[in-house]
C-alpha cells in the first residue's frame, strides 16, 4: 500500500459570507487568534506525514502563496532586532522537506473541478483533501492522521462525517451507510448532495476531510455539472461507490464551521481560551461581559 504524502487544499472560493473582510483578502487567511485558517489546515496535513501541499487557488489569492513563501525582508528585520522567537515562528511555518505547489483554477466550477485540477500532480497515488473552512480541533494528532490510519486499515477511501440536526441536511452532502465492526467506521451505500430534510437518507453529513483513491479522478471526469451548476465532488463519490468500497468515518475532535460567521467566532473564542499568552486574561474578560 502506498504511503499518502499529498494533500489538496481547494482555496479558490470567494468567501462571500465574510464580505467586506474578504473583498481583498482570502477567507482562508482569516486569523484564529494569531494563525490564519490555511495554516491550521497545513499543519494538520504535515502532522499526518504529508510532504506535498497542493493549493488549488485563483488569481486573487496571492497572500496565501506569500504566507508560505520565505519572507526575506521580515526575517532580516527580526534578526536585526534579535526577536528570536518571532523569527523562528516565521521560518518554521513550512518545515524542511515539505513542498508547496500552486495550481490555478481559472473558473469557479465547484469543489469537484478544483480537486480534478490536482490530477497531474497527484498521478496514481491516493491523497487527502482538506477544506480549511472546517477547523477541527483534535489536539496534536489531527483528523487527517486519524483518517489515513483508517484508510490503511481498510485499503479504501475514507470520508469524514458527523451527525447534524435533521433541518441542516440541505447544507451538506449526506450519506446512507451500513455498519462495520469498527463503531467509528461505516460503509457508504449512497451519498446525495444537500438533500431536503424529508428526503435525506440520514443525518450523517460529510465535512471537509477526505482520503481518496486516485480512481476519483476518472469519476470526476465523467461527472456532469450538478447543484449550483458546478462539478460536485459528492456526485463523483457517488459514482466511485459503484466501483469500490468507501467508508464514512465519525472522527474524534471538535469541528468549527469557519465558513460561517458563528462558527468562526466560536473557534476564535475556544482557541483564545487555549492560547498560553492570553487565555487567563481573556477568560476573566469573558466573565465580566457575561
Amino acid at each position: 500500500m502506498n504511503k499518502i504524502t499529498k494533500a489538496v487544499f481547494p482555496v479558490a472560493g470567494m468567501g462571500t459570507r465574510f464580505l467586506p473582510a474578504t473583498k481583498a483578502s482570502p477567507k482562508e487567511m482569516l486569523p484564529i487568534v494569531d494563525k490564519p485558517l490555511i495554516q491550521y489546515a497545513a499543519e494538520e496535513a504535515i502532522s499526518a506525514g504529508i510532504t506535498e501541499l497542493i493549493f488549488i487557488t485563483c488569481r486573487t489569492k496571492h497572500s496565501i502563496t506569500d504566507h508560505f513563501d520565505k519572507a526575506y525582508e521580515l526575517e532580516t528585520e527580526l534578526e536585526k532586532k534579535q526577536k528570536t522567537e518571532q523569527l523562528e515562528i516565521v521560518r518554521n511555518i513550512i518545515p524542511d522537506g515539505v513542498t508547496c505547489i500552486y495550481i490555478r483554477q481559472a473558473e469557479p466550477l465547484g469543489l469537484g473541478h478544483a480537486v480534478l485540477r490536482a490530477k497531474p500532480v497527484i498521478g496514481d497515488a491516493s491523497f487527502a483533501v482538506i477544506l480549511p473552512d472546517d477547523l477541527i480541533d483534535d489536539g496534536n494528532r489531527g483528523v487527517i492522521k486519524q483518517m489515513i490510519d483508517k484508510y490503511q486499515q481498510q485499503d479504501s477511501s475514507v470520508i469524514a462525517v458527523q451527525n447534524v440536526p435533521k433541518e441542516d441536511t440541505s447544507k451538506y452532502g449526506i450519506v446512507e451507510t451500513s455498519s462495520t465492526d469498527d463503531k467509528s467506521l461505516s460503509k457508504i451505500n449512497s451519498i446525495v448532495e444537500k438533500p431536503e430534510p424529508d428526503l435525506a437518507p440520514s443525518t450523517l453529513a460529510v465535512v471537509g476531510r477526505y482520503v481518496l483513491s486516485p480512481e476519483i479522478f476518472n469519476c470526476l471526469q465523467r461527472t456532469p455539472k450538478g447543484a449550483g451548476n458546478e462539478i460536485q465532488l459528492t456526485d463523483a463519490i457517488s459514482l466511485l461507490i459503484k466501483e469500490e468500497s468507501i467508508y464514512a468515518y465519525e472522527f474524534e475532535g471538535t469541528r468549527y464551521d469557519c465558513g460561517s460567521k458563528l462558527g468562526y467566532m466560536q473557534a476564535s473564542i475556544q482557541y483564545a481560551l487555549k492560547d498560553p499568552d492570553i487565555k487567563d486574561e481573556f477568560y476573566d474578560y469573558l466573565k465580566i461581559i457575561n
